[in-house]
């Protein structure tokens, strides 16, 4: 029996919200179908925080795993996607308490209805102590529908270091506009780029 499949994965376009400074995406066409060329071939060139990511620990600090090295269980596995729309600033404690019995080892954050098509520096991002309680129950890897788990304006990215501190794996720019709140399976795995700061997923889930 196929079970159903949600592609909670934004489309990577050359007009996608980017952080200002990024890379956009962009393509190109090195080859094309002629009666000298049995193919396309193009190249592309882009930010790995484009779309949907999962942030390597390099990207957040120095001599660790870039996204090359990390350990790819923690990407796939049983999920739970717990509803927050508009709380705020910060996903705290209290915004998940509701669906917190028996947590799995991932949890995804719906923060918005609809999912931002432009740049908005006013998401919603994780408070740090989220991440920690978050943690204390097993979680090893969160994510959530915006561009960071911490705000655009910080410079200490407290989530981030916890992110470090705690050995959490995290999933950024996830599309979780049609999700309803409940278990599923995550598939999100990372690209093996060498030396890479983060890697864009194709992620989805499966229902149960």
């Amino acid at each position: 029996m196929n079970r159903r499949l949600w592609d909670i994965s934004p489309l990577v376009a050359p007009d996608a919200p980017i952080f200002p400074g990024d890379e956009p995406f962009s393509l190109r066409w090195t080859a094309r179908l002629s009666p000298d060329c049995p193919v396309n071939l193009s190249a592309i060139t882009m930010s790995p925080h484009v779309g949907a990511h999962a942030d390597a620990p390099l990207h957040y600090a120095d001599g660790v795993a870039s996204a090359a090295e990390v350990d790819l269980d923690a990407y796939l596995g049983p999920c739970r996607v717990i509803h927050a729309i508009a709380c705020g600033p910060l996903i705290r404690i209290e915004h998940l308490q509701h669906a917190a019995q028996n947590l799995p080892p991932r949890v995804l954050v719906r923060c918005m209805e609809k999912a931002d098509t432009v740049w908005n520096p006013a998401f919603t991002a994780y408070a740090p102590e989220t991440v920690e309680w978050l943690a204390a129950r097993g979680v090893r890897l969160i994510g959530l529908d915006t561009p960071s788990v911490d705000p655009a304006t910080s410079k200490t990215l407290d989530s981030h270091q916890q992110l470090l501190r705690l050995n959490l794996r995290v999933l950024e720019n996830l599309v979780l506009d049609e999700v309803p709140e409940g278990d599923y399976e995550l598939i999100a795995l990372p690209l093996k780029l060498a030396g890479a700061c983060a890697s864009p997923v194709r992620a989805v889930l499966r229902a149960l």
